[in-house]
């Protein structure tokens, strides 16, 4: 089984990976960018490509001692400097010499054979699934309510004063405040976004990369849950 590798940095060895990769009802995975890909009937489908890196089971979580049952995964080691003891301690059984930059849980049944470890197999996840997508997606500062929540505005001639306001907010006497929820201008993007009911395309185990159907909310590199609905 291969090593989990991040540019020289400390890493777990083969032998702290012990028996063969796991197979979880998900996989966390990096966004690269947008594609076309060509199916059996010759349609171009636009597709978005995550880069799957090396995840190991960190710890495992039961109804007993935890309340749930669920799997944490951790990934990319940190560099000694950047780890505090607690983290050592807490990756140390799962073949980290220092921290993670990505520790991560997907709730689930315990799979079979699963331990401190143990790697998961970018196989969880099969060509024709239909999976549930979530992600940070691009944060764009602050907008304006037209932007924001795509309001029309007012004329943009006759001297109307009134382009790309908000317009009036207010109540009358009774209430006499703004109601919450009002659409106002403020932060845009920067939140984190499910879609539901996308189609892998392709697994690519030679090179470590999935093929989803459509575009997945986020910038490169933006990490990206993927759970089989």
């Amino acid at each position: 089984m291969s090593e989990v590798t991040n540019n020289g940095a400390d890493t777990p060895t083969e032998n702290s990976v012990s028996g063969q990769a796991l197979k979880l009802n998900g996989l966390f995975a990096f966004k690269e960018g947008m594609s076309t890909v060509y199916n059996e009937q010759g349609e171009a489908v636009p597709v978005t490509v995550l880069r799957y890196e090396p995840w190991v089971i960190s710890q495992i979580k039961t109804n007993d001692k935890d309340g749930y049952e669920a799997v944490q995964v951790a990934c990319q080691p940190k560099k000694s400097k950047n780890s505090n003891l607690s983290e050592k301690g807490h990756l140390a059984k799962a073949g980290f010499e220092n921290g993670a930059q990505y520790v991560k849980e997907m709730r689930q049944a315990l799979p079979e054979g699963a331990s401190l470890g143990s790697q998961v197999s970018i196989e969880s996840l099969a060509k024709g699934d239909f999976v549930k997508i979530t992600s940070k997606s691009k944060g764009k500062g602050f907008a304006g309510s037209v932007k924001r929540w795509g309001f029309a505005g007012g004329p943009a001639s006759h001297g109307s004063h009134f382009h790309r306001r908000p317009g009036s907010s207010g109540n009358r006497t009774w209430p006499g405040r703004v109601m919450p929820g009002k659409k106002f201008p403020g932060q845009l993007g920067n939140e984190t976004v499910t879609v539901r009911n996308v189609e892998v395309v392709e697994i690519n185990t030679a090179e470590n990369v999935l093929l989803v159907k459509g575009p997945v909310p986020g910038a490169r590199n933006t990490l990206v849950k993927l759970v089989r609905e």
